[in-house]
């Protein structure tokens, strides 16, 4: 479907600079874009590629000034990122194939309920008193166990297992091969060198507006719940442990791990394959760096920590340097030595 320039502009609530008549039919990425798509710039490190782009239109920074001419004409927008990430969601709309109805073979019982213009693939299951709300899409191969409720407008990829009374909210995307409301980590050593299981009796919590990558996992509770609050984004790979707190609008990227009931605040920023000790508390709008280890709870908010243990990011690029140029110190040391 093509649309003019000057129409995306509207759409985006962007400024157009150059033929706003002319059309475009697909979205590209600036570098290898063709004629006839549009594109974005956000990241600077992508600067040189909008003199050479052969895309018919690109997304740029309201304060975008060329240096030199340009083949492209430019849609100027606050954010470039949102603007383009909008145009996504709305290309995405027109040409994606919305699925409704019941595939067969699958499993509803008796006593399940589900919602109007819904969609159960192909072989999956509703188990006894399950709830699915309107417009809810469960793709084939899903298990939703009993008395799980499950809100309207939620996807549930292919193969994601949600165990018995746990609650998804509205307008979710959960995706393939996730597991929620499995076992927590609970054993406890016995005198004679075992462990012995301790029941896990609660159950997970994901509120409205979250997003869970593939194959992410997510305990129960061993009492009570597991909390994801609304806005969260978890990528592929990120472990949650059982009575973990996620606060509104965190997001924690791969392979990173938040041991048993970590409270993690609003807005903070996990990076991957950071790992998390259990029973702490972060505060507000913190910024954990990749690999980092967090062993003790954070107070002030705001603040950027990186490394294992954990320090301040001013810190950490201080240590950083020392440890580049502590070879040379040591042999400083060894000539010193040999001196005295």
């Amino acid at each position: 479907m093509e649309i003019s320039i000057e129409q995306v502009a509207q759409l985006i609530g962007g400024m157009v600079e150059g033929n706003g008549q002319a059309t475009v039919n697909r979205l590209e990425k600036i570098e290898e874009a063709t004629e006839g798509s549009i594109s974005f710039l956000a990241n600077p490190k992508y600067l040189p590629y909008i003199y050479k782009t052969g895309a018919s239109a690109v997304i740029v920074k309201s304060d975008f000034e060329p240096e030199k001419e340009l083949k492209a004409n430019l849609i100027k927008v606050d954010d470039p990122y949102s603007a383009f990430a909008k145009l996504l969601e709305e290309y995405q709309k027109l040409t994606a194939k919305v699925k409704t109805g019941i595939e067969q073979p699958s499993f509803q019982h008796e006593t399940a309920s589900y919602g109007e213009n819904v969609y159960l693939g192909a072989f999956s299951y509703l188990g006894e008193n399950a709830k699915v709300g309107n417009n809810t899409k469960i793709y084939p191969n899903t298990y939703i166990g009993d008395n799980v409720e499950i809100g309207e407008n939620t996807i549930i990829h292919p193969g994601v297992k949600v165990y018995a009374n746990c609650k998804v909210g509205s307008n979710c995307v959960i995706h393939s091969g996730v597991v929620i409301g499995s076992d927590g980590f609970g054993f406890a050593p016995q005198e004679d060198g075992t462990y012995k299981s301790i029941p896990q009796t609660g159950n997970v919590i994901i509120e409205d507006h979250v997003d869970i990558g593939a194959n992410t996992t997510i305990d129960c509770a061993t009492m009570g719940s597991t909390i994801i609050k609304s806005g969260v984004k978890l990528d592929n790979l990120v472990q949650i442990a059982h009575n973990v707190e996620v606060g509104k609008n965190t997001v924690i990227a791969s392979q990173a791990g938040l041991s048993g009931s970590a409270k993690i605040g609003e807005n903070c920023q996990i990076g991957g394959q950071a790992g998390i000790t259990g029973h702490l508390k972060m505060a507000d709008r913190t910024i954990i760096g990749p690999q980092a280890g967090v062993p003790k709870t954070i107070t002030q908010e705001g603040k950027v920590w990186f490394g294992s243990p954990i320090m301040e990011h001013k810190d950490f690029l201080r240590a950083s340097v020392i440890l580049r140029n502590l070879p040379k110190l040591i042999d400083r040391v060894k000539e010193l030595e040999k001196k005295l």
